[in-house]
C-alpha cells in the first residue's frame, strides 16, 4: 500500500507511524548525501541537520542519535546522577516502553504521577512528587513531560501547562526535559511552533522516524553545554556513528517537507474516530482525538482487545492492543481513501463478534 492510491484489497496498517517508508525525495537525498565521520565531527550532512533542527525548535545545539529511546536515555544521563529521581507521567513512554533503561543503565529513579483525566500532565501532581531535600530521600533532579502523550491518546501538552511545570522546576531548582517524539504533531494541532512548545524546556528530543517518515533517527536539543555532555553519553552507550549523513539526509528532507502535512494525519484520525464511535459496541476511549492517534474500547462487545485485534487482522486492518484499549495511528502511508475502508472493516469485525 502506498500514497499513490488504495485498492479495496489493500491492508490498512494502523499499528504506528513508525511503519512509514521514506519518500522518493528522501531516497534520492540518501543516495546523494555528502558524508564524513560523525564521531570525529566531520560529517557535513549531520552537522547541517543538527544546526538546522536545533534552530527550528529554538535551541542552541542538537545531537543526532539512532533512536528516540537513546535520545531520552542520554538526556537523562546528563541531567541525573545514579540515585537521583525524575518525576514523570506514569504513562510515559520512557517508563513503559524503553525497557527501564534510565534505571537499568543510569541508576535513576522514575517517580510516576497521575495525569489529568484529559491526558494533560497535572502540575499539582508534579509538585507533590518532588522529594523533600533531606538525607532519607532520593534527590529529585528533573521533571519530564511527553508531548504528545502516546498512552494519553496522542494528547497535546499546551504551552500553559509547560509554563506551569517550568515554574515548579524553578521553585525547586530542577531541570525540565520534554520527550517530544511527536512534538511536531502537537505543534501542528495547536497551530503554533515546536519552538513555542519547547521554550520552557532545558532539553528535549524529537523523532524523524514517526510521522515525519524518515527511516531512522532522533535529535536531542538543548544548550551547547548540554549537547556536548550528551554527545559523550551517546558514545558511552554505543551511539557513536560514522558516515551517517546517508541517514541525516533523509531527516533533512523530513524536516523540510513533512511537518505541515501532519495535519492530514490528524484529519484522518478524526474521521476514523467518528466511524468507530458510530459502530455499535465500540467507543472512543479518550476524551477527544487531537492528533494522529485513536484509542477505542471493545467493552461494549465484551471482547478482549487482543482478540478484537486478531479479528481486525483477518479483515486487513493492522493495529495494537494496549491494555484495555486498542490503538490506531494514522500516518503518511495510509492515504485518505483508505479510512472509509478501515471503518467498514472495523464495523464488520464488530458485527462478527456481536453475532
Amino acid at each position: 500500500m502506498g500514497t499513490d492510491g488504495f485498492a479495496p484489497g489493500d491492508v490498512v496498517d494502523l499499528r504506528s507511524d513508525t511503519v512509514t517508508k521514506p519518500t522518493p525525495a528522501m531516497r534520492r537525498a540518501m543516495a546523494e548525501a555528502e558524508v564524513g565521520d560523525d564521531v570525529a565531527g566531520d560529517d557535513p550532512t549531520v552537522n547541517r541537520l543538527e544546526a538546522l533542527a536545533a534552530e527550528r525548535v529554538g535551541k542552541e545545539a542538537g545531537l543526532f542519535v539512532p533512536s528516540g529511546s537513546m535520545a531520552n536515555l542520554v538526556s537523562a544521563l546528563v541531567h541525573c546522577a545514579p540515585g537521583e529521581a525524575i518525576v514523570m507521567d506514569r504513562n510515559a513512554h520512557t517508563r513503559i516502553y524503553e525497557v527501564g533503561a534510565v534505571t537499568a543503565l543510569g541508576g535513576i529513579l522514575m517517580d510516576p504521577v497521575e495525569p489529568l483525566p484529559d491526558g494533560q500532565p497535572d502540575p499539582a501532581a508534579y509538585e507533590a512528587a518532588v522529594f523533600p531535600n533531606n538525607i532519607h530521600h532520593p534527590c529529585t533532579r528533573l521533571l519530564w513531560v511527553e508531548n504528545t502523550s502516546n498512552r494519553g491518546g496522542g494528547t497535546v501538552v499546551t504551552r500553559e501547562t509547560m509554563t506551569a511545570i517550568r515554574a515548579i522546576a524553578d521553585r525547586h531548582g530542577l531541570g525540565l526535559h520534554v520527550d517530544g517524539a511527536r512534538i511536531f504533531n502537537s505543534a501542528v494541532a495547536q497551530c503554533c511552533s515546536a519552538a513555542d512548545l519547547l521554550a520552557d524546556a532545558d532539553s528535549a528530543m524529537f523523532c524523524f522516524s514517526k510521522g515525519l517518515c524518515a527511516p531512522i533517527g532522533s535529535l536531542v536539543v538543548g544548550s551547547r553545554g548540554f549537547v556536548a555532555a550528551a554527545r559523550r553519553k551517546r558514545k558511552m552507550v554505543g551511539g557513536g556513528m560514522r558516515q551517517v549523513g546517508v541517514i541525516a539526509a533523509a531527516a533533512l528532507v523530513a524536516l523540510d517537507t513533512m511537518v505541515d502535512r501532519l495535519a492530514e494525519d490528524h484529519a484522518k484520525a478524526k474521521e476514523l474516530a467518528a466511524g468507530i464511535e458510530a459502530t455499535p459496541g465500540l467507543s472512543i476511549a479518550m476524551p477527544a482525538v487531537q492528533t494522529n492517534m485513536v484509542y477505542f474500547s471493545t467493552a461494549g462487545l465484551g471482547v478482549p482487545p487482543a482478540e478484537f485485534v486478531e479479528g481486525l487482522k483477518s479483515q486487513g486492518v493492522l493495529c495494537y492492543a494496549t491494555g484495555d484499549r486498542i490503538r490506531l495511528v494514522t500516518h503518511h502511508d495510509v492515504p485518505p481513501e483508505a479510512i472509509p475502508h478501515a471503518v467498514e472493516r472495523i464495523g464488520r469485525a464488530a458485527e462478527a463478534f456481536a453475532s
